[in-house]
């Protein structure tokens, strides 16, 4: 009889019992750091149970790590208010940091995780979702702002851009705490990716101020960070366009860009320019144009250095934004020998 007693049963363990046996099985360091969150009560009730536990078989064991983790797949039964969070912090923090804390919880809550990917750079987004699989896609696609959306799809490939489309139209519910992970991991992502290219979203920056400036001022503020900051320093003329690199650019970019160029801006740009340049550019042009801007330019009237300024730098601002836009290249690399030859 008392041999019956102590049998191990083979039932599956419930309530305190599975918790009990669960802490034994992860062992006293795992066990005790999670302890700490219980309460005087349920330290009591736990203990009580781990005191008084029978021999548990390796196959409840393996049924009750099964159930448990099956419950984090589908999403564990939990939920949540301002009330517990309230209560929770109440715990361990002053009712001044409290209520600090609860200003913040709550008015996050106005303001939510997709409402601030919906504020990213499409750009971005675009070139994370293509990286991900596409369910991941659809699903970011069918949680941020509509405009956003279609903005993101313009930046995909035909066949990604149907596929997604045709998946975001077969997106389940997902379960709130799998959703709440699901948010969390993707914001962390553009977080990170985010703060990754900060350095070089930076000097992006400050090259378009730089290529806006006097070319003047241009010279001597790349003369002083090539003493200050030299890396910083190459990193900036790396990005930097001006007129004077138009020479660079392959002959059909060049054409494309100076087909959008009004002619009377042109002959502005060309005043003061040497023959050499003046020929590679004129040669982007088509004959009944060239013919007149010669005239122009040989007419000789004076302009003002600033309006030869704003007229070069039109022209430079047009080429960054067809570049932007993949309409031309900026660098031709050995068809510009080829062409100088």
């Amino acid at each position: 009889m008392a041999a019956a007693a102590i049998r191990p049963s083979s039932r599956p363990l419930q309530g305190v019992d599975r918790v009990a046996a669960l802490l034994m099985t992860m062992g006293k360091p795992m066990a005790g750091r999670l302890m700490k969150y219980f309460n005087p009560d349920e330290l009591k009730i736990v203990t009580r149970a781990i005191a008084d536990m029978r021999s548990v078989t390796s196959s409840q064991i393996e049924v009750a790590v099964e159930e448990f983790a099956a419950q984090f797949a589908t999403g564990a039964n939990l939920s949540g208010t301002p009330s517990d969070v309230h209560g929770l912090l109440s715990e361990f923090m002053s009712a001044d940091r409290v209520a600090e804390v609860m200003n913040d919880v709550l008015g996050a809550a106005n303001h939510s995780i997709w409402d601030r990917i919906s504020g990213v750079s499409e750009n971005v987004i675009a070139s994370y979702i293509l990286k991900e699989h596409p369910q991941v896609a659809a699903l970011v696609l069918t949680k941020v702002k509509p405009a956003c959306a279609a903005k993101v799809m313009a930046h995909l490939p035909d066949h990604v851009r149907n596929g997604v489309m045709r998946r975001m139209l077969t997106v389940k519910p997902i379960v709130d705490e799998t959703m709440y992970i699901i948010e969390h991991t993707v914001h962390d992502d553009f977080m990170m990716n985010l703060a990754r290219n900060a350095a070089a979203d930076t000097h992006a920056r400050i090259a378009d101020i730089i290529n806006k400036m006097e070319r003047n001022d241009m010279d001597n503020v790349l003369q002083n960070l090539t003493l200050t900051r030299p890396k910083s320093a190459e990193i900036l003329k790396s990005l930097l366009f001006t007129f004077d690199d138009l020479i660079g650019l392959p002959p059909r970019s060049r054409t494309t860009l100076f087909d959008k160029v009004p002619p009377d801006k042109v002959v502005l740009a060309l005043k003061g320019t040497d023959p050499d340049f003046r020929d590679v550019i004129l040669s982007s042009l088509g004959t009944r144009v060239r013919r007149m801007i010669e005239q122009e330019l040989t007419a000789g009237e004076p302009s003002s250095q600033r309006d030869v300024q704003e007229a070069r730098r039109l022209i430079t601002d047009l080429a960054l934004d067809l570049a932007g836009k993949g309409e031309i290249e900026l660098n031709s690399g050995d068809e510009e020998d080829a062409y100088l030859r």
